[in-house]
């Protein structure tokens, strides 16, 4: 299954659940009528009312019901940084001196690096003692992950990355918006249950009076009790199977088994488990790696840990698993103290450049959201590889944006200093001049390592206010379109960075695009195609040639010609929101063409496959690093 068949399951999961939602719903307004049919025919003694009554309680009950779902979604619109914090994570910064911080830090900024995907947003809950984790957000651009503080002090650096990996396969495969859109509507089942209570609270009094009351008080919190039931019954439907294909994606990336195994050992060894204390977990209990709220069987939002781990290792035996429980009254291990014991503790070294080698274009676009073995180490190599000066400037919350500015501006001298003429008109000389100086620092730094470089920064960035990313995604903008000179190279990463600000300072609003099919993009599909042919070959035969292997590949009916865009990349503005808002088929197809615009010499530089990638992610449709193998131009 590909990324963009897992996508469209989750897509299948999210209309089911409303189904689901429907039926809760519902089965609470039978309940709430039943209540009030029984008040007042039996205690009240007025079968007249019972048809007012009873479509009153109707309306009243589901205005309700939609009035909490949409005031706990609209909570949620900040994304997985707003779920972090609610649960009492702390942000991990970008310079942290804490080993332990730093040892997160690192292995998230790897996976994202492996993944081609954005950063997202670290957090630890520090006040949680037991093993467990999570991701939330609407879109990788605005995701969030957190780990408990019991989990970054047991496990060592390879289970935590397995851990990590579980997480961010949710991310890849689009489950995090949908684990969101439930939060908020269950939301709105549950309310019954807290409008009872509050009603209890006010019931309270020696008054006959009151008796009624606190009879309506007690039964819509036994009508909350239903609506628990029916929220846990949807979590646990929907989440099981897709904890299964997380830990399979875990093992994907990682391709180390053991090490989730290990994990899964040391939640079971834990005394706590994976338990959370925090009040609202039951809220986001379908989010975490592992149960932590305590229920099982049917009631689970996960399958048991050692079903997990003999979906892994066959030949688990229980006694083994009786052997791991025993141990949960031992002095717990040291995650750090057992990289050290493993020699987990370094990066490997970055390998040399390679010379580019045949790469079949279905093979890599079939790539897309998977991993090959070795990618993760390629990942850490790659981080290492980065200059202390551009490493140190990409986690500082200043001159990360300065260091994005940087790495806009054009190497061609008439085009940077019309870009520099309009950062000037919109910052100041002094941010002109430190832009100006990142822009020589990386002057030659490694083409692979530009890309993960500014993912690096811009997850420093994001951590400023809403009209701030505003204002840097506006100065993107003005960059890449400062002079009609600007390459591909660099319109793209301006056009990536301003998507990534715009969706985390607005997270979701992108989504909500109606789907369209390859024959409505036409245009777009050829506009694209002729400019990514162009920017890879010189020659303008050569370009038309990589262009008509692309538009086979995507559109063989089409009639279509090259013809890349005079005077500036401006047209694709309007041609990125359609494309990205492609049927997953028809992206998928989309891919597969540019990567055959790509080879159709046979062959993949290291700057063609940067290229790729920066488009890819365009795209949503992350393509790891380790899937484009090349030279430096």
């Amino acid at each position: 299954m590909n990324l963009f068949e897992r996508q469209e399951a989750v897509r299948r999961r999210s209309r089911r659940l409303v189904w689901l939602f429907a039926a809760a719903v519902l089965g609470v307004v039978l309940a709430v009528d039943a209540v009030a049919w029984l008040l007042f025919v039996g205690v009240f003694g007025q079968p007249g009312a019972t048809a007012p009554v009873l479509m009153a309680a109707t309306v009243l009950t589901l205005l309700l019901i939609a009035g909490a779902s949409l005031y706990r979604s609209l909570g949620l619109r900040q994304g997985g940084a707003a779920v972090a914090q609610a649960l009492g994570g702390t942000p991990v910064p970008a310079d942290t001196q804490d080993a332990n911080l730093r040892r997160l830090r690192n292995v998230v900024e790897e996976m994202a690096i492996a993944a081609g995907m954005p950063m997202p947003r670290v957090f630890v809950l520090e006040r949680e003692a037991g093993i467990n984790a999570f991701a939330a957000g609407f879109t990788p651009a605005d995701a969030a992950v957190a780990v408990t503080r019991g989990a970054l002090d047991r496990l060592n650096r390879s289970e935590l990355q397995a851990v990590v990996a579980h997480e961010f396969g949710h991310i890849v495969n689009g489950d995090i918006r949908l684990n969101l859109r439930l939060v908020g509507w269950l939301f709105g089942i549950l309310v019954v249950g807290i409008a009872g209570r509050e009603l209890l609270k006010a019931s309270h009094g020696s008054d006959r009076k009151a008796l009624p009351l606190l009879l309506l008080a007690l039964a819509l919190i036994l009508i909350g009790a239903v609506g628990l039931l029916f929220a846990r019954l949807i979590k646990a439907g929907i989440s099981r199977q897709r904890e299964y294909l997380a830990d399979a994606s875990a093992v994907q990336y990682t391709r180390d088994p053991d090490a989730l195994v290990g994990a899964f050992c040391k939640i079971g060894g834990c005394p706590q488990g994976g338990r959370l204390e925090q009040p609202e977990a039951e809220e986001v209990s379908h989010m975490l790696f592992e149960d932590g709220i305590g229920f099982s069987r049917w009631m689970a939002t996960h399958p048991p840990l050692l079903d997990r781990i003999r979906a892994l290792r066959p030949g688990f035996r229980p006694a083994q698993w009786e052997e791991v429980l025993a141990r949960r009254g031992l002095p717990p291990p040291s995650g750090l103290e057992e990289d050290h014991a493993l020699g987990l503790a370094g990066p490997p070294p970055l390998p040399p450049e390679e010379a580019a080698l045949p790469v079949a274009a279905p093979a890599l676009a079939a790539g897309v959201g998977q991993w090959r073995e070795g990618d993760v180490e390629r990942a850490r190599a790659v981080a290492a590889a980065i200059p202390e000066v551009l490493d140190r400037a990409a986690r500082d919350r200043e001159e990360a944006v300065l260091l994005l500015y940087g790495l806009l501006l054009s190497a061609r001298p008439a085009v940077r200093e019309r870009q520099c003429f309009e950062l000037r008109a919109r910052s100041s000389e002094a941010v002109v001049g430190q832009a100006r100086d990142y822009a020589e620092r990386l002057a030659g730094l490694h083409a692979a390592l530009r890309l993960p470089l500014a993912m690096i920064a811009l997850s420093t960035v994001k951590q400023r206010h809403r009209a701030e990313l505003e204002a840097i995604a506006d100065l993107c903008f003005a960059l890449s379109h400062a002079d009609g000179g600007v390459d591909f190279l660099h319109y793209g990463l301006a056009q990536l960075l301003r998507n990534e600000l715009a969706e985390s300072a607005a997270p979701g609003e992108a989504w909500r695009r109606p789907r369209l099919k390859l024959s409505q993009v036409e245009a777009e599909v050829a506009l694209l195609l002729s400019v990514m042919a162009q920017a890879g070959h010189a020659a303008p035969a050569e370009a038309q040639r990589a262009f008509l292997a692309g538009l086979q590949a995507v559109l063989p009916q089409s009639a279509a010609r090259y013809q890349p865009p005079v005077g500036g990349l401006a047209l694709l503005d309007e041609a990125w929101p359609r494309l990205d808002a492609l049927l997953p088929k028809g992206k998928l197809m989309l891919v597969e063409a540019l990567v055959a615009a790509a080879l159709h010499d046979g062959r993949l530089t290291v700057a063609e496959g940067e290229l790729l990638r920066i488009v890819c992610a365009i795209l949503h449709a992350p393509l790891p690093a380790a899937l484009c193998p090349g030279r430096r131009d």
